[in-house]
């Protein structure tokens, strides 16, 4: 692991909310687990308070930290698509995580296929990561875009040129069939 990666790892670890690449686009991100850092992001980003955010695993077995118990036809849509770009609404209705769900009773996960995020995953927790632009505008290609939105007002900016890529395909499923919430990078 790289100096810089302890460094960010320990930014987030003690609150830290900052722009980082996601296998997708460049995210927002703060530790899912930190209830204050997660309202500091929703506030950073102007982010409807009643929608809730993709969060990041860095191993399927993370989703128990929420309290997920996954059905056998998730299980499998996930060994399918995961490690991958595409994002999965899963129940989740644990109280003590209403400051992430938002009321819904519902969480979306994405299990990134880059292995350098997933190692800083593995060592910060669960990442919330929206894409790194204020609610309703155009997500940042550039951290120079980042910057524009942002400023000072986040903690770290970790720059690897311009990233092309689309969000993430949302999906949740109901009833045994899979519904596209939003199409992404993905076809399903």
């Amino acid at each position: 692991m790289k100096n810089n990666d302890k460094k960010l790892i320990q930014i987030i670890k003690s609150g830290g909310v900052g722009i980082l690449p996601t296998d997708t686009l460049y995210g927002l991100v703060c530790r899912a687990q930190d209830k204050k850092a997660v309202e500091r992001l929703y506030k950073v980003r102007k982010r409807n308070p009643e929608k809730p955010c993709i969060i990041l695993i860095s191993k399927l077995t993370d989703l128990k930290l929420f309290g997920v118990e996954i059905k056998k036809i998730e299980k499998e849509f996930l060994q399918k698509y995961w490690p991958g770009e595409v994002s999965v609404v899963l129940e989740c209705k644990a109280k003590k995580f209403q400051y992430l769900h938002r009321g819904t009773k519902t969480l979306a996960f994405r299990l990134p296929k880059k292995e350098s995020l997933r190692k800083i995953i593995s060592k910060t927790g669960p990442l919330l990561a929206p894409s790194a632009n204020p609610e309703s505008e155009k997500p940042a290609l550039t951290i120079k875009e980042a910057k524009k939105y942002f400023g000072d007002e986040v903690d770290f900016y970790v720059n690897v040129g311009k990233l092309n890529a689309k969000a993430s395909t949302l999906v949740k499923i109901k009833d045994g069939k899979v519904e596209v919430l939003r199409q992404g990078k993905v076809l399903i």
